[in-house]
This record gives structure tokens, sequence and C-alpha cells, in this order.
């Protein structure tokens, strides 16, 4: 028998349901959403948190958990791709021009290692 759950699922509205119904059959939306749409509707359904993540070929049910504590905080847009752990890379002005610089400069073969 599983533990109780910290976070259940919510109940999802028939607009949700029916999203996440359309997602977990695309073939060309982004893989993890699908795989997360997947797995709400797996734990929806019933499944525990572990039968939903190996739905998905996941191994264990931590995942599982935190996509749904992020659906019940963020809805639908939990599916989506979250933002990654840093900001992108800023270049300032001198390493700007040195990249630019570089992209104009015309091939030496010799110098650059590349002739064969």
């Amino acid at each position: 028998m599983s533990r109780p759950k910290k976070d259940p699922l919510r109940p999802f509205t028939n607009s949700e349901r029916r999203a996440l119904e359309q997602l977990a059959r695309s073939h060309s939306a982004p893989a993890l959403s699908v795989a997360r749409a997947r797995a709400l509707l797996a734990v929806s359904d019933g499944s525990s948190y572990t039968e939903a993540a190996q739905l998905v070929g996941r191994a264990l049910g931590d995942s599982v958990a935190a996509w749904v504590s992020l659906f019940n905080q963020l809805g639908l847009a939990a599916v989506e791709r979250q933002a990654g752990g840093r900001p992108p890379t800023q270049y300032g002005p001198e390493e700007r021009d040195r990249i630019l610089n570089e992209f104009r400069r015309p091939p030496d073969r010799e110098r650059d290692g590349t002739a064969t």
C-alpha cells in the first residue's frame, strides 16, 4: 500500500481534461509535455505516482509528484516547458565585437587546422 500523498492531484475541469487528453495523443508537441500530460491523466484515473512514472518512462514517482504539485498551482501551464536554472548568457560589447570579428574573418585553412 502506498503512503498518503502530501499534495494529491486536484480534480480536472472538463476543459483541462480535454486539453490534457489532446496533448497526451500529440505527435508534434514536446516529449516532456506529452509525458507530463500522460502522467497527470494516469494519476487522475487512479494510478499511483510510481505507476504513472513507469508509464512515461521514469524510474521514480518523485518527478510525477512534482508535476502534480506544479499542476495544482499553475493548471495547464504546468505541462509546458519550465524555465531552466540560470538566465541566458549575456555578452558585453567587447565579447560581442570579438565574436563578430571572428565570424567575419575569412578562413585560413592552414591556421584553422581544416586543410586537407
